[in-house]
């Protein structure tokens, strides 16, 4: 074979790697992800979660005309009115 690519036969090495290297390794990883955690927790994290379940029930709503409102407005409160309890005058006790 030529010059650039390693034997197929040797596999891959590590014993001059000593074991200060690999913690030093695992820290600057965690380290990594202690730095990154905020930027992936608003992409990732519950907040984010409640902003797209919020995107998807906006997602949903629609506009209602003005004169339907007004009408239901007017029939809802006329409803809430007649289920009023009332007093007469010969109930009330002065």
């Amino acid at each position: 074979m030529n010059g650039y690519w390693p034997d197929v036969g040797v596999g891959l090495q590590s014993g001059s790697v000593s074991w200060p290297w690999l913690v030093a390794l695992v820290f600057a990883a965690a380290l990594v992800v202690a730095a990154e955690a905020p930027r992936l927790s608003t992409r990732y994290g519950a907040e984010a979660r409640r902003k797209r379940a919020r995107a998807r029930r906006k997602k949903q709503l629609h506009v209602v005309p003005a004169d339907d409102e007004r009408d239901a407005f007017i029939r809802s409160v006329a409803s809430d009115l007649d289920a009023l309890p009332t007093i007469e005058e010969k109930d009330r006790k002065t």
